[in-house]
């Protein structure tokens, strides 16, 4: 028993600081996502260890130590999506409902055969927008029916997994289809005028998350961030970011594109909203996200009944609530922060490229829809 205690322990701390590598490979970047995982089996190690009195020698010493530090490491990381951290987005005022928008985020898996239950979960709740990803032709078909309530819409029907549709009650103004970093992997980007008049920016992103299946690194995920990132913080927007990520709040790209962005999560200082993976209690982690600007407080968010698929859904309803900016600072980017992210743009694109077949006309309108975004970054 002390053997597989100390086993344990050791993995603990093995991954811990695999995570603070900084490299791009999924089998580096891998270690982002599991923290609450590894702050478990640290506790359990670290009990069990204490229990059965295995620190009679240094070296066993040392491994308590190197656990201790590495649970302090983990926790850093993750208590700020618990409420013993500040809120970072005031809870709403009351306030008229045509100050809010209530945001419907659903990966809803591609081969999910029941398409009944993201429609009866919209009739429900009826959000303003409805975000839907890894949606093809089967399910555009199969959601038309709430058309009739979301006359503003943009389809982008894909079976690559990266299919996306956005339906929206409130008016979308000029909304563009892009693709930034990789020539099949689509992004939204539009604007929405709230029923008070405000017109407001919304972006949603599914970018390739780094695995053995997909992308061989984090680096276009991270570069398509960091792009919209700038872009947003150059321009000054009043904004929403929403979308599957693949990322989790709390790694290192999430957070500097929080600092790049200025943009706020209303999930810190609250609680953890893991979406992914449905079928698997221990194994959740927060891939699914709604960020904003400081424009914004929190009314709602909270995920969703599982649908079939591999993700639940996340509900979010915020409000635009200027008057309170003062008390929501913006995250702050270093220097170092802007240097790095302009590397990993570079270094994204170029990855990109690869991910795709070669150089081709459609990668050449990629180039230049991000060139678009960056301009003046």
């Amino acid at each position: 028993m002390t053997l597989l205690l100390q086993l344990l322990a050791g993995f603990v701390v093995f991954a811990t600081f695999w995570a603070t590598i900084p490299r791009f490979e999924w089998w580096f970047r891998v270690a982002d996502f599991p923290r609450n995982q590894l702050i478990f089996l640290g506790v359990v190690a670290l009990i069990g260890l204490l229990w059965l009195g295995a620190f009679d020698s240094r070296w066993q010493m040392g491994l308590i130590l190197l656990l201790l530090i590495a649970l302090a490491m983990q926790a850093y990381m993750v208590l700020p999506y618990t409420f013993l951290w500040k809120k970072q987005v005031q809870t709403a005022q009351p306030k008229s409902r045509d100050y809010q928008v209530k945001l419907l985020v659903a990966n809803v898996l591609t081969t999910n055969p029941n398409k009944q239950a993201l429609i009866n979960l919209i009739h429900t709740h009826q959000p303003d927008i409805v975000l839907t990803l890894e949606t093809d032709q089967v399910w555009q078909d199969a959601l038309s029916p709430i058309e009739a309530d979301y006359p503003f819409n943009v389809k982008v029907p894909l079976d690559n997994l990266y299919g996306m549709h956005l339906y929206s009650k409130l008016e979308l103004i000029n909304p563009q289809v892009k693709y930034l970093v990789v020539d099949d992997i689509p992004s939204i980007h539009t604007q929405v005028r709230l029923a008070m008049g405000k017109v407001v920016w919304l972006y949603c992103l599914h970018p390739m998350p780094p695995s053995p299946t997909e992308a061989d690194k984090s680096v276009t995920r991270d570069a398509e961030l960091l792009m919209v990132g700038k872009h947003i913080n150059t321009n000054d927007l009043t904004v929403i970011v929403a979308g599957d990520l693949n990322d989790v709040a709390w790694s290192h790209t999430t957070r500097m594109f929080q600092r790049i962005s200025g943009l706020l999560d209303p999930r810190i200082g609250r609680k953890f909203i893991n979406t992914f993976h449905a079928s698997y209690p221990f194994l959740r982690w927060a891939l699914d996200h709604v960020f904003h600007s400081n424009h914004f407080t929190l009314v709602s968010m909270a995920r969703m009944p599982n649908i079939g698929s591999d993700h639940f859904p996340v509900l979010t309803t915020l409000q635009y609530e200027p008057e309170v900016m003062d008390e929501q600072p913006e995250p702050l980017p270093s220097i170092a922060d802007h240097q790095e992210a302009k590397e990993t743009i570079k270094e994204g694109i170029k990855e990109g490229i690869k991910e795709g077949e070669k150089l081709s006309e459609a990668q050449t309108d990629n180039a230049n829809d991000a060139s678009k975004l960056l301009k003046g970054a």
